[in-house]
């Protein structure tokens, strides 16, 4: 992700992280796919890496590495939060 990108990921959550508490915040950083949804993401990058992938596999894909950055992003102001409190 470029750096603007994650400055605007970033500004996008700041008004979600000025609503949260120590205790939510914590749960935030805790979080991770289920054991169901991290299988099914692997699958996908290994199609993905062997060039087998559907166009609704790639979607699918996409959209997974997308949550996943707005979770991470998510993460990080969660952990910032935290650590300034």
């Amino acid at each position: 992700m470029s750096h603007a990108a994650f400055e605007l990921l970033e500004n996008s959550l700041h008004p979600m992280t000025e609503c949260l508490t120590p205790q939510s915040a914590r749960r935030i950083v805790a979080m991770k796919a289920s054991d169901e949804v991290q299988q099914r993401i692997d699958e996908l990058a290994d199609k993905c890496n062997e060039g087998e992938m559907s166009a609704d596999e790639r979607a699918e894909y996409e959209m997974f590495v997308w949550v996943g950055q707005y979770i991470s992003g998510l993460q990080a102001s969660a952990r910032k939060m935290l650590a300034q409190a």
